[in-house]
């Protein structure tokens, strides 16, 4: 997880009717709450129509929903709407509570917001590693270091946080259930370190098996061998270090994970069928900011 400096919390007011029809940004924040009288009522709060994701990093705090109390321990999140039928607060249990939240509003945000907690309920458990954790750790980060200037910017942070949630519990959850703890434990692995230039061995080390049922057990449950993988992971992080046209080749090699830039183009050509400096001089003409490899 990234560190900063301190905890700090960031509103948003910008205007535009794009933001109320689809998706907009009115708060995040990364917080501390040490005091007992931490409390918010979801039926008298002044907000109104707005979506709540909060996420536990350490210690402990709890939500009432309707009738049913949760205790949120390091890794859970919750998912609500104002005004609602709930409550969250430090419990009397708890010496401190300290989280992640992310406050959304917008048409099309309430609507998928409504898909998901309909399917899914409103808690959720989720790894560090998780996208929509990912997300906000992000947006924290671009706040504090080059800041979100306008609401188009805020919009799109916005409505991306809302469909990396309904990928998490679509796809990645569900895929998450079904391979085994040392493949998961791998993968996480891989997810936290791909930037570091880390072998096959370390990541078989990590999942505690041979090599041999290792690999066998990772192809049946990711549908793929643990190298291609790896690679795919580092090379749409490429991608997106391409983008940037003060980094070098060599450097976004480096950050990552190859020690060689020369078989890094090698394995970038590979996947993407051009070489990293052909598809930056190609993404004057044409730029991307995603692009889906296999």
């Amino acid at each position: 997880m990234q560190k900063y400096s301190k905890h700090n919390s960031y509103g948003f007011r910008f205007k535009g009717d794009y933001q109320r029809n689809v998706a907009g940004l009115q708060a995040i924040g990364y917080e501390l709450r040490s005091d007992p009288s931490y409390y918010w009522e979801g039926l008298n709060r002044g907000e109104k129509n707005v979506i709540v994701f909060q996420y536990t990093l350490n210690g402990r705090g709890a939500i009432r929903i309707g009738e049913t109390t949760h205790q949120l321990e390091k890794g859970t999140a919750f998912f609500i709407d104002i005004p609602s039928d709930h409550c969250y607060y430090l419990p009397d249990n708890s010496v401190e509570w300290e989280f992640i939240f992310f406050t959304i509003y917008g048409n099309e945000a309430h609507s998928l917001f409504t898909e998901i907690t309909r399917k899914h309920g409103h808690i959720f458990q989720l790894p560090i590693h998780a996208g929509p954790i990912r997300h906000i750790l992000k947006t924290i980060e671009k706040i504090e270091t080059t800041g979100i200037n306008h609401g188009y910017e805020a919009s799109s942070c916005a409505y991306s946080f809302i469909m990396e949630c309904l990928e998490y519990v679509e796809y990645e959850q569900r895929n998450a259930t079904v391979a085994p703890p040392p493949i998961l434990k791998a993968v996480e692995y891989m997810k936290e370190n791909f930037q570091k230039d880390i072998t096959l061995d370390d990541i078989v080390r990590e999942s505690g098996l041979s090599k041999y049922h290792f690999t066998r057990r990772f192809v049946k449950s990711m549908n793929d061998t643990p190298i291609h993988y790896l690679n795919n992971m580092r090379v749409k992080q490429a991608l997106q270090l391409l983008l940037i046209e003060e980094k070098t080749i060599e450097e976004i090699s480096k950050e990552v994970g190859y020690s060689s830039s020369n078989y890094f183009s090698k394995v970038f050509k590979h996947m993407v069928g051009e070489t990293p400096s052909e598809y930056r001089k190609n993404t004057c003409v044409m730029p991307v900011n995603h692009l889906f490899i296999d």
